[in-house]
Order: structure tokens, then C-alpha cells, then sequence
């Protein structure tokens, strides 16, 4: 065991948590009506309780276990068995390297979220988080962190795919996630109302910048100079991809708002995400360059052309923005273009058929959608009994 390496992933397993809560219950939060910020924050925060449950129970060990499978982890870690306080991965005690992937594993189907705020059922909300996280995303944690199919040695021979902290992990399997449940959802009944507290964004989106630095910092999983790299060209990414987003809004638009600079701000970051252990910062300014614009016109493309109510353009920042990152490894020589573009469409698939399934599955047992009344009033006061804010005071 290293000290300093412990010391520092500790730090950033806390990091990663904050940008889930409060970091994206903030953003997403402020970005609904205000009848329906309640519902944000409680799904946000009952996902993070129920998956922290199911990777103790099932995920660390589908992920991260010591079956030979290319596949999948196997059991043999469930609850942590044979897990001590002793137990070392790499330079790491093993439970900190559990609680560190736990982080990931919480926010990765919380950033779903942002698709079916405001009408979709919170029996479903929970259900669906759970079986997704242990069908879908474990495996894929697996195949590529894991030491599955994907990693060194594996179907793309010697140097397998390069996903530093999650393009694809984490990013295009929201992403795309999120899209298919916008599809099955359809639209709300009325999507032309503004965020009802742009301060909210703000800060959420703030609290996302400051734990990114857990999330790609982190991923180096030692306290060296690769983890303060990944952090600068971090930094770097989103910075510029702020700037980038609010330009084109205003040459597009007249003007330049704050919600766009700091939506451009998670655009540039998860364009980094998968990227941010092998460029330096010259290629981050570029990847968040584009990506600033990039996001942006795929948000266009959701909202306005395929008519797909992402409400909150999960798929074209998250899932544009991850795989792009990935596609730039290979665009400046850091990845091969073979396992690149083909990780992404093994996965891609894979992420669709699993979520399609799940959908099916899980609306036949629970509801998929409020009814109208519902809806209309709200899911605070209607699914939860709570209002976020007293209007007759």
C-alpha cells in the first residue's frame, strides 16, 4: 500500500460523490419547473442510495471480480467476501478501490436523470436504475476496466481500448440510454418552459467542475504526475468549452446565457473524460473547443429537428460529448482507430438492446409515466407530499 496514492483516491472517491449530490441534483434540479425540483433531487438521491446497496451486493464483483470470463466478473465477491481492510488492488486497500468505482456506479444511471424528469414514475425511476446498473453498466466496467474483453490482450489484440475515466463507461452508455427512455416516454405536454432557477445550474454545475477532478484525477489511481495532468487538461477542457458554447450562442442567437456557459462546462468535461490520462493540454483546448459547439448543435439536433424530449440533453452532452473524447484518442495517435470506433459500436449495441429490454420489462410492472393530472401538477406535491417552496409566504 502506497500512502500518498490512498490518501489522494480518497479524497477524490469523495469528490466523485459530491458531484452527484449535490453537484448534479443542483443542475438538473434548477434546469425544471419548480413544482418538480423535489422529484430531481429524490431521484438523484435514491439512486445514490440504492446503487451504493446493489455494487456492495452484486456490481463491484460483476465488474471487478476474479473470473477468468471476458465477460463478466462472477461472483465471487459479493458483499465484498474475502474483501479485508488488508486486501490490496495495486497500491490501493481494495475496499477504497470499491468505494472509488461505487462513486462511479451512482452517478453514471443518475446522470439518466436529466431525460424523464418531470413525468416519469418513481417506482420505475428506481427499478429500472438498479437492473440497469447491474446489466448494463457492470458488464461494460468489466469488459474494459475490468480486465474484460476489451482491455489489453483482449479482442483488439495487444493495446486494447482507451477509456481513461469513462467516455464510454460512463458517458455513451447514459447517453444513449437516456435517449431510448425519452423515446419510449414521449414529450411532455408542455416543453417551452424556461429553468426556474438558473442559480441552481450554476452552482450545480460548479460542484460538477470542482468533483470532476476526483473523477479524472482520480482514475490515475495514484498521487503522480499523471493524476495532476489529467486534472489540468481537465480544467483546461472545460474551461474552453464554456467559452466556446456561449460564442456560438451568441453568434447564433444574439445572446450568450449563463445556463449555456455552464451546460458548455459539462460538454467540455465529459469530452475530456476519456481522453484526460493520455493528452496534454494543447489537445485538451482543442477537444474543448469543438466540443463546446459540437454539444451544442447536437442539442439542436434532439430537441428541434428529431423532436426527442431529452429533457435535458443528457444524450447530446453526456453521450455526444463521451464519444467524441474517445474518437480524439485515436485522432491524435494516443488509441488505435480499430479499437476505438469498435468499443464504441460493442457497446453502443449492447447499451441499446439492454435499455430497450429493461424499459419493457420494467413498464410492465411499474409505470412508466404519471398520469396528466400528475404531471400537470407536479411530482413534488403529487408522488412526494412535499413542495420545495412556500408561495404563500
Amino acid at each position: 500500500m502506497n500512502g500518498a496514492d490512498t490518501a489522494w483516491i480518497i479524497v477524490a472517491t469523495a469528490l466523485v460523490l459530491f458531484m452527484t449530490l449535490p453537484g448534479l441534483a443542483l443542475f438538473y434540479g434548477g434546469l425544471v419547473r419548480a413544482r418538480n425540483v423535489l422529484s430531481v433531487f429524490m431521484h438523484c438521491y435514491a439512486i445514490a442510495c440504492l446503487m451504493s446497496v446493489l455494487w456492495l451486493a452484486f456490481g463491484y464483483s460483476i465488474a471487478f471480480g476474479g473470473g477468468e470470463s471476458g465477460y463478466w466478473g462472477g461472483l465471487d465477491k459479493l458483499f465484498l467476501n474475502g474483501v479485508t481492510a488488508d486486501s490490496l488492488s495495486g497500491t490501493l486497500p481494495e475496499v477504497l478501490f470499491f468505494a472509488f468505482q461505487m462513486t462511479f456506479a451512482i452517478i453514471t444511471p443518475a446522470l439518466i436523470v436529466g431525460a424523464y424528469v418531470e413525468r416519469v414514475g418513481f417506482a420505475f425511476v428506481l427499478t429500472f436504475s438498479g437492473l440497469w446498473m447491474l446489466l448494463c453498466y457492470a458488464p461494460v466496467v468489466h469488459w474494459i476496466w475490468g480486465g474484460g474483453m476489451m482491455a489489453d490482450g483482449g479482442i483488439f489484440g495487444e493495446v486494447g481500448v482507451k477509456d481513461f475515466a469513462g467516455g464510454i463507461v460512463v458517458h455513451e452508455t447514459a447517453g444513449l440510454a437516456a435517449l431510448i427512455i425519452a423515446v419510449f416516454l414521449g414529450p411532455r405536454k408542455n416543453r417551452t418552459t424556461p429553468p426556474h432557477n438558473p442559480g441552481y445550474v450554476v452552482i450545480g454545475a460548479a460542484m460538477l467542475w470542482v468533483g470532476w477532478f476526483g473523477f479524472n484525477g482520480g482514475s490515475q489511481l495514484a498521487a503522480d504526475g499523471g493524476a495532476a495532468m489529467a486534472l489540468t487538461v481537465t480544467h483546461i477542457s472545460a474551461a474552453t468549452a464554456s467559452l466556446t458554447w456561449a460564442l456560438w450562442e451568441k453568434i447564433k442567437y444574439g445572446k450568450a446565457s449563463v445556463v449555456g456557459l455552464v451546460t458548455g462546462t459539462i460538454a467540455g468535461l465529459a469530452s475530456i473524460t476519456p481522453a484526460s490520462g493520455f493528452v496534454g493540454p494543447v489537445e485538451a483546448l482543442a477537444i474543448g473547443a469543438i466540443a463546446g459547439i459540437l454539444c451544442q448543435e447536437a442539442v439542436n439536433l434532439v430537441r428541434n429537428k428529431l423532436k426527442i424530449d431529452d429533457t435535458l440533453d443528457v444524450f447530446a452532452v453526456h453521450g455526444v460529448g463521451g464519444i467524441f473524447g474517445t474518437v480524439m484518442i485515436a485522432a491524435f495517435g494516443h488509441g488505435s482507430w480499430v479499437a476505438q470506433l469498435g468499443a464504441l459500436a460493442i457497446v453502443g449495441i449492447f447499451t441499446t438492446v439492454v435499455t430497450i429490454v429493461l424499459v419493457k420489462l420494467v413498464a410492465a410492472f411499474t409505470s412508466l409515466r404519471v398520469d396528466l393530472e400528475t404531471e400537470t401538477n407536479g411530482l413534488d406535491l403529487s408522488v412526494h407530499g412535499e413542495r420545495a417552496y412556500d408561495m404563500t409566504s
